[in-house]
């Protein structure tokens, strides 16, 4: 049904992307499929890492991490951008079509307001891109 996953992640942010990880992770299994994933980040300073090289190598223990943690083949890719906040759908797509991507499983949050004007991320992928987008909103509290 499914060929490969890319699953994007914030790292600062891993705490809120549990339930779509775990999502991520179970069809990875369930297909016997690959799961990348990837990352944005600016060649700035940031709170995860001080360079792109830092980032990239914690983005890479975070994959392995995961496959250990749930089974599952995994890969991961970093995207540099001089404005994550305004390239990253692009990022994304550019890295859905190197990978050879056809799911994207990533977190989202209860829509708002702001979505009646601008798309969110994942509406974006799957209105710009081929691949199959399951949006996986957070456990309710």
């Amino acid at each position: 049904m499914f060929s490969h996953i890319l699953a994007p992640v914030d790292l600062e942010h891993v705490d809120r992307l549990s339930r779509a990880l775990e999502v991520a992770a179970d069809l990875a299994r369930h297909y016997d499929i690959d799961v990348t994933y990837v990352a944005v980040t600016s060649p700035q300073p940031g709170p995860v890492a001080h360079n792109p090289e830092e980032y990239e190598r914690k983005l890479e223990a975070f994959a392995a991490d995961q496959a250990r943690a749930h089974g599952h083949r995994t890969h991961a890719v970093l995207k540099v951008s001089h404005d994550p906040a305004v390239d990253l759908d692009t990022k994304l797509s550019e890295a859905l079509k190197e990978a050879g991507t056809d799911l994207v499983v990533m977190a989202t949050h209860i829509p708002g307001l702001a979505e009646y004007i601008w798309p969110s991320h994942g509406g974006k992928l799957a209105s710009h891109t081929e691949a199959s987008v399951f949006l996986v909103r957070p456990h309710e509290e």
